[in-house]
């Protein structure tokens, strides 16, 4: 005499996690793009750009929770 099959119980899916909220100043890039100004005094504008590091998000592009 033959064992009765046993069907395979399926598993839950777990919920999927909501995306993290954009850092409001980077725009979830994690850097910022700042002018570059030349001269003491006046603080001209040049064409040139220079990036860094968001420190609102320390570069992670999600918005802080605290």
């Amino acid at each position: 005499m033959t064992a009765p099959k046993k069907t395979a119980a399926r598993r839950k899916t777990a919920p999927a996690k909501p995306e993290p909220a954009k850092c409001p100043d980077c725009d979830g890039y994690g850097e910022i793009t700042e002018a570059v100004k030349v001269g003491a005094r006046k603080g001209r504008l040049t064409d040139h750009r220079q990036t860094g590091l968001c420190l609102t998000c320390l570069g992670t592009g999600e918005a802080p929770t605290d």
